[in-house]
């Protein structure tokens, strides 16, 4: 009797069995483990073209529209930036973003596409006859590892449309509008005096900008390229974009200083600039108040409604 019930309850499994299926289930999970694995492998290898080009086209995107890498190539802009032959050049990221809400100002450095008018290119590009290389050049140019296909150039904003600008006073000062500029970021390299090249007055057309290099006594910029005068200014159309902060060597990582020259010469005295403050804050009482006193009215009107 105790036979027969033994024999139909559920089959006992073999003794040292992992699996409840039995030892024949164990080769095929492991069958399934291998494919199962084998499928994850296949599908990293088909992702990843998908992956490097998803890459690449966002790099394009964000340098042709948010931020770009320049090589700074010359001496005009020392000792703000270093560019020199055979030492390690600075490189900037160039904020393209900041000119879409305003124009430039006293003080800027921005990276701009030279002129017509403007003969001398800074970041300069050897040209090949050979069409393979020609193309690789593009590409690494788009991608930001080659130097940009364009005649760019990086200055400091001096003057904007508008104003006038001549040089020099008594003190050896640009002059901006008959006002002396403030300009602590000027470098005197050794060996070419410490005295400003001079200049007629020259009335910046509208929609342009008088540029001048830091490094003051060699830099190839709006006194003299074009000829000088009005033919030196840079449209503001020709803006690339803002220079902001150094990125490499690591040893140079910091912001690119960008005081206002015209600040001390041509603003405002200091009570009337202080006056949107002062309003703002007399106005932010009574905005308060009267945005309580309305949330108050919206809150009773509810609770009457409920009720």
């Amino acid at each position: 009797m105790a036979d027969v019930m033994r024999s139909t309850g559920p089959e006992e499994e073999p003794q040292g069995s992992q699996y409840p299926g039995g030892a024949a289930e164990e080769p095929r999970r492991r069958s399934r483990r291998g494919r199962s694995g084998d499928g994850k492998k296949g599908s990293f290898w088909r992702e990843l073209p998908i992956l490097i080009v998803t890459a690449l086209v966002l790099t394009v995107l964000i340098q042709a529209f948010v931020a770009r890498v320049y090589v700074i190539p010359s001496q005009s802009m020392e000792e703000t930036l270093h560019g020199c032959p055979g030492c390690n050049n600075d490189r900037v990221l160039v904020d393209k973003i900041s000119y879409r809400f305003g124009d430039p100002s006293p003080g800027d450095v921005v990276v701009f596409r030279g002129p017509q008018a403007w003969g001398q290119n800074e970041f300069q590009t050897p040209e090949t006859t050979n069409p393979v290389v020609g193309f690789f050049q593009q590409v690494t140019s788009l991608l930001g590892f080659g130097a940009p296909d364009e005649k760019d150039f990086v200055k400091r904003v001096v003057a904007v449309g508008g104003q006038t600008v001549e040089c020099c006073d008594t003190q050896n000062r640009v002059l901006v509008d008959g006002e002396p500029l403030n300009e602590p970021y000027i470098h005197w390299e050794p060996g070419r005096g410490v005295g400003q090249e001079e200049f007629e007055s020259v009335t910046v057309p509208p929609g342009h900008l008088w540029v001048m290099g830091d490094n003051r006594n060699d830099s190839a910029d709006s006194r003299v390229q074009g000829g000088g005068g009005p033919a030196g200014a840079v449209p503001v159309d020709n803006v690339i974009g803002k220079a902001q902060v150094i990125v490499l060597p690591p040893t140079r990582w910091q912001n690119i200083p960008e005081p206002d020259p015209q600040a001390q010469a041509l603003a405002a005295p200091g009570w009337q600039a202080g006056v949107p403050l002062g309003v703002g804050v007399a106005a932010a009482f009574p905005v308060v108040r009267a945005g309580r006193k309305l949330v108050g009215e919206a809150t009773d009107r509810r609770s009457q409604e409920l009720h």
